[in-house]
């Protein structure tokens, strides 16, 4: 077993969002950094498995269907085939592009790769903290480091009693590279990454079915949002089997056949498809790190506790951070980049902080839908006063003449003095048209200065505009 030579200021196990920023953060600072990732390529599930992947998915299959139909209606006339193989070619690419990318950064920035498994091996004698890694030939080394930061991410999280089967019973990295297109999708969970996944096999011609414990979609999205949105997603062809629960699953030849029961209780059914989308959620990823060695032990969801970064608990008080999915905040990989900032700032002797009430959410369907800020539902369950103005895309100029013209913006500002508490958007280019809020609410700033703000015209944005002046009744274009 090998020891490093000098230690490090920072060592970072986990070379996704949360990590490989945490590393070019440290480098930046001049910092002596080191990043261990296990994946034979930098980006975590993000770029690998995940957000990437699945965005290039998104995108072509958004075309497929346009080609299919909208191209007709404004006189292009096409004749389609499908080739998924070049189209999981062409994912595949882009994500190598992106790996490489990293590498090119941690390479600017003087930051080592250290390729294999992180493993915590307690404080050392200096009162820093060693990690021992193992590569995937079995050799060993250790690494001493002034800090460690865990920034191990997240994992697809099991349904009980239905077993992962490959190309039959699969997770949301299965679902990104299925061979054919299945004749019936079934997907256990309505979350934003079962919708996305479950809409790119509806265009490319899959029959989806959502099967959903709650009795209602996307947990988290405000209510009147949720509601619009599985109107539209019905209206595509996506059917919903709500207040429901997979009790079993069965496959044989023909495809997976599962047992469905009422949530509240009731006679069970049972539900065939070709391939079962299991997307139920995501957990904290700690398989292995050693958190034994400092005397931490995650909670019962297998988040691990800190306080401004620092994790909670280890023996010492000895220099372990965490960041991103493997601690409490939206499980995100721009979340994590945030985390990743803050912390390293906080070790260099600067300032960090991260506003996790102003952390965008979206969902990357079509149209898309983002949010920011607190929902109708927890402002009247906080008794908040608050004021309310939307736009429907049907008025706004540019969503029409594109033919784009599903769904709406929503903005919630407080009763007494205007400050923008949340606003919610279901449209075209909504994870773009958020940011404006979120700048807007990072500020402290009212409905009003987004209303009294000029928007190019025509552009989709003027929808947010005309929101905001819809909260005082003044909106120009409904």
């Amino acid at each position: 077993m090998a020891e490093a030579p000098a230690p490090y200021d920072v060592v970072i196990i986990g070379g996704g969002p949360g990590g490989y920023n945490a590393a070019i953060r440290a480098g930046q600072l001049g910092l002596k950094v080191a990043c261990v990732e296990m994946r034979a390529t930098l980006g975590g599930t993000c770029l690998n498995v995940g957000c990437m992947p699945s965005k290039a998915l998104l995108h072509a299959s958004e075309l497929w269907d346009a080609a299919n139909g909208e191209f007709a209606k404004i006189g292009i006339e096409v004749s389609p085939k499908l080739n998924l193989r070049q189209m999981h070619k062409a994912k595949d690419e882009s994500v190598t592009a992106l790996t490489k990318g990293i590498e090119f950064l941690f390479k600017k920035n003087k930051v080592d790769w250290i390729k294999g498994k992180g493993k915590i091996a307690g404080h050392s004698a200096a009162g820093g903290g060693k990690v021992e890694v193992t590569a995937a030939d079995g050799s060993v080394q250790t690494l001493e480091a002034k800090n460690i930061v865990i920034a191990t991410g997240s994992e697809p999280t099991p349904l009980p009693g239905v077993a992962f089967e490959d190309g039959k019973v699969i997770d949301s990295t299965g679902a990104l590279s299925l061979p054919a297109v299945p004749r019936k999708l079934i997907v256990v969970g309505a979350g934003i990454i079962g919708l996305e996944l479950g809409s790119v096999w509806r265009r490319l011609g899959a029959e989806v079915t959502v099967v959903e414990f709650l009795d209602r979609i996307t947990p988290g999205m405000d209510t009147e949002v949720a509601t619009a949105f599985q109107r539209t997603l019905t209206k595509q062809g996506m059917s919903f089997k709500l207040g429901a629960k997979v009790t079993g699953a069965k496959s044989d030849k023909d495809g997976v056949e599962l047992t469905v029961e009422p949530s509240a209780g009731g006679a069970p059914e049972k539900i065939k498809g070709d391939v079962v989308l299991v997307a139920i959620g995501r957990r904290p990823y700690t398989e292995g790190l050693g958190l034994e060695t400092i005397g931490v032990t995650p909670d019962k969801r297998g988040f691990i506790d800190h306080n401004h970064f620092k994790v909670a608990g280890q023996v010492n008080e000895g220099g372990v951070w965490v960041i991103g999915d493997v601690t409490h905040g939206p499980m995100l990989a721009h979340k994590a980049e945030e985390d990743a900032v803050a912390a390293i700032d906080i070790i260099a002797g600067k300032y960090g902080h991260v506003d996790y009430a102003l952390v965008p959410s979206v969902v990357y369907t079509a149209p898309e839908v983002a949010w920011v800020g607190q929902t109708e539902d927890q402002l009247k369950a906080a008794g908040v006063a608050y004021k309310k103005g939307k736009f429907p895309f049907m008025a706004n100029s540019r969503a029409k003449i594109n033919h784009e013209t599903d769904g709406f913006v929503k903005v919630l500002a407080d009763a007494a003095t205007d400050k923008v508490l949340g606003v919610h958007i279901m449209g075209p280019q909504a994870g773009e048209m958020i940011h404006e809020a979120a700048i807007a609410m990072s500020f402290g700033g009212a409905s009003e200065d987004i209303a009294r703000t000029c928007h190019a015209h025509p552009t989709r944005s003027e929808a947010v505009r005309q929101a905001a002046m819809d909260v005082e009744g003044w909106a120009m274009q409904v």
